[in-house]
């Protein structure tokens, strides 16, 4: 028996999951520069709490475009093919590393430039989410989907882990590196994208009207009450429970370990998540999966409760870590749930909609955590969005009992109807 994982003996999934790669440790190091550079700009002339407030807007930047442009990507995503789409929009991150690069290296970066990028960030981000997550499918079978799915999140994690050292460490060598790196892992990612051949794609129907066809993704996730009780989960617990935005400020002004220990701080909870992900591609879960979301989101709660109590830095990895395990928990049965109760042909307007609650949970609760530290401080901000994590699940598990009688992924998706839209 062979012991390399079934999806990876497909060439195609092969280069989806290297272009995944490159492209999350480009992004999560930019992202983590990005904040530095924010912040320490912003702290020149601002106090902590303001200075925090600013962290927050450029996660507001960023969910902007993708709540503008949610319903035509995900539109364009059933009705282009899927492999254009990754590869402009990876594009287009890289010319906004290269110009960032430019501009660090010359020194005239500034926040206005900061947050112009940002938001083209966001922009390539709404275009870029459903069509990868809609493409995964289109690449392996049916039946091993589900390892496919926790295979495709280690990339996005191991992504995650390198990401924040490439992004700390050079930003220590010095500042344009980071930008100039990400600039070439782009570049390599649209290389593997263009390696992946024509793909099956089911279509949308082309005598319909386009609006009526992108309102079909809202449709269907409202009807269908398992799909939404598991994004929406992902929504509300992280809004409100994130720590990731205040990083920055933990790093500087709490555990005092600058910009390397940032790049520890980000990278901890992909250290837990690739361990969770690594071992969901070998032994997938098979019973009593949604208890099992439930449950994670609240061990993500209460993770984060310790962690913005903590003052010692090795507690603090800890939490992250464990924190990121849960997500990733989490993170697996909702994707799989999705893609595995979506047909093909709404894969892309479910997606667009799935990374509408995503980009809100991740870049407007940046924005929350950032308006909320303004006011009570960060360290508040964090407990006490641990404590509205758990709140959720409990709210949750009653607002959805189908989560709590989710028992398996063998499901077909669920038709469409003709009302759809």
């Amino acid at each position: 028996m062979s012991l390399v994982p079934e999806p990876f003996r497909i060439a195609a999934f092969r280069s989806y999951w290297l272009a995944r790669l490159t492209t999350t440790i480009a992004q999560i190091a930019m992202v983590i520069v990005i904040g530095w550079q924010v912040y320490g700009i912003a702290r020149q002339t601002m106090g902590i709490k303001a200075a925090s407030f600013q962290l927050g807007l450029i996660g507001l930047v960023q969910f902007l475009p993708l709540f503008v442009l949610t319903l035509p990507a995900g539109w364009t995503a059933d009705r282009v093919d899927r492999r254009y789409i990754g590869r402009a929009a990876v594009t287009l991150e890289a010319l906004c590393a290269a110009l960032l690069a430019w501009l660090t290296w010359r020194g005239a970066i500034t926040l206005p430039w900061l947050f112009l990028v940002a938001a083209l960030l966001g922009v390539a981000s709404a275009f870029a989410m459903p069509a990868m997550q809609a493409l995964a499918p289109n690449l392996v079978p049916r039946k091993i989907l589900p390892r496919a799915i926790a295979l495709s999140s280690i990339s996005w994690q191991v992504g995650a882990i390198v990401g924040p050292a490439v992004g700390g460490y050079l930003d220590a060598i010095a500042p344009h590196l980071t930008y100039t790196v990400a600039t070439a892992l782009f570049a390599f990612s649209v290389l593997c994208l263009f390696t992946i051949g024509p793909t099956p794609q089911t279509g949308v129907e082309r005598n319909r009207h386009p609006w009526k066809q992108m309102v079909d993704g809202l449709h269907y996730v409202r009807t269908n009450r398992l799909v939404l009780g598991a994004i929406s989960l992902d929504l509300f617990a992280v809004l409100l429970g994130g720590a990731t935005a205040m990083l920055p400020v933990y790093a500087r002004d709490i555990l005092h370990s600058g910009p390397a220990g940032l790049g520890n701080l980000r990278a901890a909870p992909a250290v837990g998540a690739t361990l969770s992900a690594a071992w969901f591609s070998v032994r997938p879960l098979k019973h009593n999966v949604g208890v099992k979301m439930l449950f994670a989101v609240g061990v993500f709660g209460a993770a984060t409760i310790v962690f913005g109590w903590s003052r010692s830095m090795p507690l603090s990895l800890f939490c992250l870590a464990l924190l990121g395990a849960a997500d990733m928990l989490s993170v697996y049965v909702r994707q799989s749930l999705i893609q595995l109760h979506t047909p093909d042909e709404m894969r892309g307007r479910v997606g667009s909609v799935s990374s509408l609650f995503v980009g809100a949970s991740n870049q407007l609760g940046e924005a929350e955590s950032g308006l909320v530290a303004a006011v009570i401080g960060p360290v508040a901000q964090v407990v006490s969005g641990g404590f509205a994590a758990i709140a959720v699940v409990l709210a949750w598990a009653w607002l959805f009992p189908e989560l709590r009688k989710a028992r398996t992924f063998d499901v077909r998706p669920q038709p469409l109807t003709e009302t759809a839209g």
